[in-house]
């Protein structure tokens, strides 16, 4: 598996909700009720050198105008390196809870004797969510994301927001609190998909993922801002049909803040022996950094943007 942020998995049970219109999020930002804005996202930097070469590249050469580091990665200090060199560069944290891989694995960053749910029998961090929501308890999972939200401060990043590898914080509905609890106490946006969007309730359906309404209702209170539209990413057996789909989905942008989510690398023989869905994250690589798919965001109309300005309407925290 890819080990993508299954971020579209948050919200669901949503015919008895009275969703927020589209709009709400384009309002505090200050845009018509038409525009349409597009965050272009890369997942998994500081997991590999390869990851990162691609994600830098990606940032500063092509279009991708967001991206998130994952802190308890062997490459985290390179992506370090560079936020603090670059602070212009949108960065964000891939909070991590899960070590997917079968030969390159990563440990919690908070003390394993205070998180061992959260660690497997081979000392990592489980492969799976369902092996996390089955042995970590909420006390463990904050304890782990506070630690990873300070070990990136403490090495000069400056988080333009959070969100989930392969979507653990959003499995249940106490995990969401302790992700939401976390992003309002160091006011760090959190990546969250409005419940207007019907094909949020779609994907939660797939995965047996349901909330009570009353931490449907919690998350529309805590006013963070809240994307309209997610892409997780297109599938495709080929560079083409992975281009046409991607070209295809952004002809469909819809008014709103909208976001894709890209996993990067390059076509080297470190990615290679990481995971055999190297050749669809270099894929993707070429994709978001083909100046022909800029041309086509410019002649559409729509505007890109990345989480530093979702910050900017971010509530501060009442003490």
């Amino acid at each position: 598996m890819l080990g993508i942020t299954v971020s579209s998995l948050i919200i669901c049970s949503f015919l008895s909700i009275q969703p927020l219109s589209v709009d709400i999020t384009l309002k505090r930002l200050v845009y018509p009720a038409d525009a349409k804005l597009l965050i272009i996202h890369a997942d998994d930097a500081g997991m590999s050198h390869s990851v990162n070469s691609a994600t830098l590249d990606a940032l500063q050469k092509g279009i991708v105008s967001s991206a998130a580091i994952m802190v308890p990665c062997p490459w985290f200090l390179e992506m370090a390196e560079f936020a603090r060199q670059h602070p212009e560069i949108d960065l964000g944290l891939h909070l991590t809870l899960t070590s997917e891989w079968k030969h390159y694995r990563w440990r919690p960053v908070a003390d394993p004797s205070k998180v061992p749910g959260l660690i497997d029998e081979e000392g990592y961090l489980w492969k799976s969510v369902e092996n996390v929501v089955g042995h970590a308890t909420t006390q463990e999972v904050e304890l782990e994301i506070r630690a990873q939200i300070d070990r990136a401060i403490a090495f000069g990043i400056n988080p333009t927001h959070i969100d989930s590898h392969m979507g653990t914080l959003f499995a249940t509905s106490g995990f969401l609190r302790v992700y939401l609890k976390v992003a309002l106490e160091y006011g760090i946006p959190p990546m969250m998909v409005d419940p207007a969007d019907p094909e949020v309730k779609k994907l939660l359906e797939e995965r047996n993922i349901s909330y009570s309404e009353s931490t449907i209702q919690e998350i529309y209170a805590t006013k963070v801002p809240l994307l309209n539209h997610l892409n997780t990413g297109e599938d495709g057996n080929s560079y083409e049909i992975r281009k046409a789909a991607y070209y295809r989905a952004i002809r469909d942008i819809k008014p709103g803040v909208n976001q894709i989510i890209v996993h990067l690398a390059g076509n080297d023989t470190e990615i290679q022996n990481i995971t055999n869905a190297w050749q669809r994250r270099y894929d993707e690589f070429r994709i978001f950094t083909d100046p022909e798919l800029k041309n086509l965001i410019d002649d559409l109309g729509i505007e890109l943007i990345g989480w530093r300005k979702m910050k900017e309407i971010m509530p501060l925290q009442n003490h």
